[in-house]
């Protein structure tokens, strides 16, 4: 964030008609240091500031250059560009929030963005770089903690302290903190509405169904980690898995004309795709799971729009 008193201070001088050996004189400096305020060279002692608002007759804000609301625009417009760069220019986007950070140390958001930049995202987290800024990062979760209300920021301050407390190998405090401070499958918001309605209006149907497919999506996520991740079996063994289970789901699918097991499959076969791309599957296994789940994510797209 630039400040802009030296600016401010011309302006409101110049706007006045009054000379800078006029101001000097008025603030008891030299007339070559009210130059330099004006280019930005120093900056007026604090013990001038209130009197300076006082011979402009403006307020301190006004003074300082201090605008909440473009600030706060700036903040979002920033914020936004950064969002939109974090998964195509990691570099870049990087560099964004950094300069925020320094521009803008006070702002939650701002705060929850660098140190999960910083950190590393959300999951695979590598201990020795939460380590190496554990100290910044638990302060930045203090500022969190003490001073937002907002409950999405405050649980990722937790997120994070937890993070750093199994990097530090201390799992089970780790653990605990999930456990005392963020809520099961049950206090979700998808269950609060669904629960919100009588069990026989359309409304409760209608959130009911959208529950349903976003838990499939979820889970079906969730299964190809599972069979990805199986220590016990060789790539070759997880690409059969893969490709058993999605026939199997798939069958099912035209059996019934239903869309969730198609919509597990595209889940399922979707996320075996991704590990095998990026984690060390052949060009003959990618292929042949990947022309599967383009199959389930043809019947599952199809049949959610009819």
């Amino acid at each position: 964030m630039d400040i802009l008193i030296g600016k401010n201070i011309k302006q409101l001088r110049t706007d006045r008609g009054i000379t800078q050996e006029q101001l000097s004189e008025a603030m008891g400096v030299s007339c070559a240091a009210v130059s330099k305020w004006e280019r930005g060279e120093t900056y007026p002692d604090i013990t001038l500031l209130q009197p300076l608002a006082y011979y402009f007759g403006v307020t301190l804000d006004a003074l300082m250059g201090y605008d909440d609301e473009k600030i706060r625009r700036d903040i979002e417009e920033t914020l936004a560009h950064y969002r939109s760069l974090w998964k195509t220019n990691p570099k870049q986007a990087r560099e964004v929030i950094v300069k925020a950070y320094r521009d803008y140390p006070n702002d939650y958001w701002v705060m929850h963005y660098y140190m999960w930049n910083i950190g590393g995202d959300m999951a695979d987290n590598a201990p020795a770089v939460l380590l190496a800024h554990k100290e910044e990062f638990l302060a930045l979760c203090d500022k969190i903690l003490a001073g937002c209300t907002e409950e999405t920021l405050r649980l990722n301050a937790w997120n994070m302290r937890a993070k750093i407390l199994h990097a530090e190998g201390k799992t089970e405090e780790a653990l605990a903190i999930y456990q005392t401070k963020f809520a099961n499958w049950y206090a979700t918001v998808g269950q609060k509405c669904e629960q919100l309605f009588a069990k026989d209006t359309p409304e409760y149907y209608e959130h009911v169904q959208r529950n349903l497919y976003e838990l499939i999506s979820f889970a079906g996520g969730k299964w190809g980690r599972v069979v990805f991740f199986d220590p016990i079996l060789t790539l070759d063994e997880k690409t059969e898995k893969a490709l058993r289970y999605g026939k199997i789901l798939l069958s099912a699918a035209e059996d019934t004309g239903d869309a969730v097991f198609a919509a597990l499959a595209k889940a399922f076969l979707g996320r075996m795709c991704n590990d095998l791309t990026y984690r060390g599957g052949s060009e003959k296994q990618i292929a042949a799971v990947s022309d599967l789940h383009a199959r389930a994510k043809k019947i599952a797209d199809e049949e959610k729009t009819e």
